[in-house]
């Protein structure tokens, strides 16, 4: 029997801070809460474990107390860490500003989340499992070896790969996101990526993605997200009104849970539903790693009529 989800995207740590408002340039403001937790990668995989899936961090983990953060959230969730060898230096950071809103800004500084080796990816047991997610977090810069793209030709296609552009999708180069999406077999991207890799909105967006593979889904906030099937009408699955207090990982919330879905044999609408409901509760908390567990999620769809 195969395992679960196989997350190939680097985990880092998120310094998130709760402010009123965006500084102006020069400006100093007091943070109102913080928070220092594992984030990046680690997001949609403790989604996925902790909706019921089994899972394990395939990405590259470095020595230092980054590094250390986020063995230790590993652990907590009981993800395994399949990449033995530690990488060079620590792990990077993201440093995440949440209005009060709930939007948000992030600057991000690379660490050993993208020191992998190509004789890394080729020592991971990827055939054992149903699903390998793969984002444009883990892509190296244009310049680099495309060691992601080398990995997913070899990857057997019994393997089903679910691929996330993120907002890095525009900055490692057309030809590194084209060879992933030659091989995906679903992507998730939010509006913004779905417009910037199609040109086209939302609904549309994701029919344009689901051409040639099994599905796409178009996550669009609070308007919920757009599911297409190649050769289906694109089907809008309704979002849940909640009180955003920070939307930060919320996307990697939906994209765990609904990859857990399919894994328990949920249809793909219904599992955009319930990755809808996962990803509601997720943006009611604050921090970015705060996706529900399934009894939540399972009582919240109770509670909607789901």
């Amino acid at each position: 029997m195969k395992r679960g989800v196989l997350q190939m995207s680097g985990a880092v740590v998120d310094i998130l801070q709760k402010v009123e408002r965006m500084p102006a340039a020069g400006e100093e403001i007091g943070a109102e809460a913080a928070r220092v937790s594992a984030g990046g990668g680690f997001n949609a995989l403790a989604a996925a474990r902790r909706a019921g899936a089994d899972a394990a961090y395939g990405g590259a983990l470095g020595v230092g107390p980054f590094a250390d953060i986020v063995r230790r959230a590993l652990a907590a969730e009981g993800v395994d860490v399949l990449q033995t060898q530690a990488a060079a230096g620590d792990q990077g950071f993201c440093v995440v500003l949440v209005q009060r809103d709930g939007e948000r800004a992030y600057v991000y500084n690379a660490g050993a989340e993208r020191r992998a080796t190509a004789a890394d990816l080729a020592a991971l047991p990827a055939a054992e499992f149903a699903f390998a997610l793969l984002g444009g977090y883990a892509a190296p810069e244009t310049g680099e070896p495309d060691i992601f793209g080398d990995w997913l030709e070899r990857l057997p296609r019994a393997v089903r790969l679910m691929f996330d552009p993120t907002p890095l999708a525009a900055r490692v180069g057309p030809a590194r996101v084209a060879r992933a999406l030659g091989r995906a077999d679903w992507v998730s991207a939010n509006r913004r990526e779905a417009e910037v890799l199609t040109g086209e909105p939302p609904e549309r967006a994701a029919t344009a993605l689901a051409r040639g593979r099994e599905g796409a889904i178009v996550r669009d906030g609070a308007r919920g997200c757009w599911l297409a099937r190649d050769g289906e009408p694109v089907r809008h699955i309704m979002p849940f009104a909640v009180t955003a207090v920070d939307s930060t990982g919320a996307g990697d919330a939906h994209i765990g849970a609904f990859l857990a879905a399919l894994l328990a044999g949920r249809e793909a609408a219904d599992a955009a539903r319930f990755a809808n409901a996962a990803a509601a509760l997720s943006v009611t908390r604050l921090g970015a790693a705060t996706a529900p567990h399934l009894a939540e999620t399972l009582a919240f769809l109770g509670e909607r009529g789901g």
